[in-house]
């Protein structure tokens, strides 16, 4: 019996430069993925007159993304490029009396090591300047009040690795030895003895030193008013490993200080993935930070904005009544209120409240995602925000909440091409949960006209569709077909409840959310049922898996860095942690282990052509739970490939492979979904 599904529409979400589209411009190609310009990191002069942010592009000579610093004028009248080489620089910070803007870059450095260091950029003029020499690499870094010294965290130098000597003399590289309990990280690779401290740099001398040694890892400094004392974050205990309870530590900036715990619940504190640095009040006083939920929990838990005292005493939710997720907390000036950033269904918010808590007001609201904000004076505000078909950029925020252009940096490249409309949907899944998502319709589409449609699955799992751009499902859009996303079950932006019904079964009801949103496309006459494919990366990847081990109604598949049988991860990935909290020990419940693991074990099922792919160097979900799932398919015959991308972590980084995955998801989908001799718009 077919099901029947009621789902509400949303009118298309259309850009003003899609308004007035003109005969010149074109579907999206992929040689635009070398004119996107990634626009993040915007910084308020002192004085207010400018606003600094970097600017990634694909270098396509060099094969890699290069980053550069840009200055706006606060009218707009301005828009200056600041750096220029080769190497890419990030961070860029003014100083607080004005003087210089830094940065931190590995100009300079070899390729291998790449040592990120402190820049300082004199804006009366002259070239960038080297202030730190370090045989580690700065990770974070923030300017005190008073404008003297710089807190940094800074990554020790890999003590298992060579020297440039040794290296010259062919030197035979040391056994690696592991002794931890979580030993492996995507990116960083095998874990040693190697943390980052918190240090204090002396503007003046130049002298740097180590306020936290030992065998912790320290995260987001925040200074005091006065610049006398700094909060951060630490996970410490017997064996930080095991746990991720982060607290807050304060300590005075001075060499032999020792950091007196500041929070003490079983609650994470200013967890580092989350990127919210804590922050004190203007008096002094008192700091607001960003807390999850309790262990069990672990990620599926809603992260909530806490006030607690300096002197000590009960953190207090500001509100706790509001099921979602806050960040990046920051001050009014006057201290009477708190702005910071909330994710709530498909959107991101700039929003504030009252420093005593109460109703929570949106500053910016709206179809559209803040990613960012800076706070500077006489109550300035610049957003760096994305909507639908405007990817992200500066802009500056105005009277009655309006949003001011400032960075531009995308303009002249979006004049050239037209896009898909996005329409925002709601709908029932199977046992009536309401589930949000977007279709994407092809360009140039033409009503009562049926498509090939792509489903695909985001990553996470907590992580949500949101209203911002993506190139990815314009891609598609440009080629012919149709795009329908969702956020099922486990994605955020819809409270607790709703992220942690997929603890401990994944693939169940998160499938069944996302086959809704097909369901809905087909029923609306927009999907052709019998052209559909779906692909997703990392949990994408998982569910994609999950989705055609389940419903056989896919003709084709892009499975990218998933795994089918997650026994294979326990020890061979960076999740020992969340495995145990959430499956248990596989030995000790080998059941839950099993029910996770359907797609390998129900093999036998799957008949959906797949594409497999994934980085060679991906620690994250490593290559070898790809491998099992290709080779499943190979044995029973069913058409598939594996492509594996040299030296790749989890998130695939090289213009080039980037490129080529685009290429070879439209090509693995075309070979199956788009009718033989169909013309695509976009696949060169």
């Amino acid at each position: 019996m077919k099901k029947t599904i009621t789902l509400v529409a949303g009118l298309a979400l259309l850009a003003p430069a899609a308004l007035a589209q003109t005969p010149a411009k074109r579907p999206l190609q992929l040689s635009d993925l070398a004119q996107m310009r990634d626009v993040s990191d915007a910084q308020i002069s002192p004085d207010g007159n400018w606003v600094a942010y970097t600017v990634a592009m694909a270098d396509t000579a060099a094969d890699k993304r290069n980053a550069d610093i840009w200055m706006a004028k606060w009218d707009g009248s301005q828009n200056l490029r600041i750096t220029t080489s080769k190497d890419s620089e990030s961070k860029p910070r003014f100083s607080p009396d004005g003087k210089y803007l830094s940065f931190v870059s590995s100009r300079g450095e070899s390729a291998e090591d790449g040592q990120a260091q402190l820049w300082f950029l004199n804006r009366a003029g002259g070239e960038a300047e080297k202030v730190t020499k370090l045989k580690g690499s700065i990770s974070d870094y923030v300017w005190a009040p008073d404008g003297k010294r710089i807190a940094m965290i800074i990554r020790d130098a890999d003590p298992d690795s060579l020297t440039q000597a040794q290296k010259a003399k062919k030197k035979t590289a040391p056994p690696i030895v592991i002794n931890r309990f979580q030993f492996k990280q995507d990116v960083d690779g095998y874990l040693n003895k190697q943390r980052q401290h918190l240090y204090v740099f002396d503007v003046a001398s130049r002298k740097l030193t180590n306020l936290t040694p030992g065998n912790y890892d320290e995260h987001l400094p925040s200074w005091s008013p006065d610049s006398k004392q700094l909060v951060f974050s630490s996970k410490r205990g017997d064996d930080p490993d095991r746990h991720y309870n982060y607290d807050l530590y304060l300590i005075d900036a001075q060499s032999g200080a020792k950091a007196r715990q500041l929070t003490t619940s079983e609650l994470p504190d200013s967890d580092p993935s989350y990127r919210s640095r804590p922050a004190w009040s203007p008096d002094g006083k008192s700091i607001a930070f960003e807390q999850g939920g309790p262990r069990e929990l672990m990620w599926y838990s809603v992260h909530q904005l806490v006030v607690m005292p300096v002197s000590g005493g009960a953190p207090k939710q500001l509100i706790a009544s509001l099921d979602r997720n806050t960040s990046d907390p920051q001050w009014s000036a006057d201290g009477k209120s708190l702005y910071f950033l909330l994710e709530d269904d498909r959107a991101q918010h700039l929003a504030k409240v009252s420093a005593s808590g109460g109703k929570v007001e949106r500053v910016v609201a709206g179809p559209r995602e803040i990613s960012e904000y800076e706070m500077g004076p006489k109550g300035k505000i610049v957003v760096v925000n994305s909507e639908p078909q405007q990817p992200d950029e500066v802009f500056v925020l105005e009277k009655k909440a309006t949003l001011r252009p400032l960075s531009k940096q995308n303009d002249a490249w979006l004049g050239q091409v037209k896009f898909g409309a996005v329409e925002p949907i709601q709908g029932k899944s199977k046992d009536g949960t309401m589930v949000s998502g977007f279709i994407i319709k092809p360009v140039n589409y033409q009503q009562g006209k049926t498509y090939p449609t792509i489903l695909r699955i985001h990553g996470g799992p907590v992580e949500q569709f949101g209203y911002g751009f993506a190139y990815e499902w314009q891609y598609f859009a440009a080629n012919g077909y149709a795009v329908v996303v969702s956020n099922p079950r486990g994605s955020s932006g819809r409270g607790v409840d709703y992220t942690k019904a997929i603890f401990a079964d994944w693939g169940n009801k998160d499938t069944e959310d996302v086959l809704s949103v097909v369901d809905y496309a087909v029923q609306q006459g927009i999907a052709d049922p019998d052209k559909l494919g779906v692909g997703g990366w990392s949990y994408g990847g998982i569910m994609t898996d999950q989705v055609i081990s389940r419903d056989k109604r896919f003709k084709a598949a892009c499975s990218g860095a998933g795994i089918g049988n997650v026994f294979a991860g326990y020890g061979t990935d960076q999740y020992v942690r969340d495995y145990e909290t959430e499956l248990g020990r596989p030995w000790e419940k080998p059941d839950v282990w099993m029910r996770v693991s359907y797609p390998f074990f129900h093999a036998g099922q799957i008949s959906t052509p797949t594409l497999f792919l994934c980085g060679e160097k991906d620690f994250n979900v490593p290559l070898l739970n790809t491998e099992q799932m290709y080779q499943a398919l190979k044995s029973l015959n069913i058409d598939t490939e594996l492509i594996i991308y040299p030296g790749q972590f989890h998130g695939i980084s090289k213009p080039n492979y980037v490129k080529d995955r685009y290429q070879r998801y439209l090509a693995w989908y075309n070979k199956y979904l788009m009718p033989k001799g169909a013309a695509t718009a976009g696949g060169q």
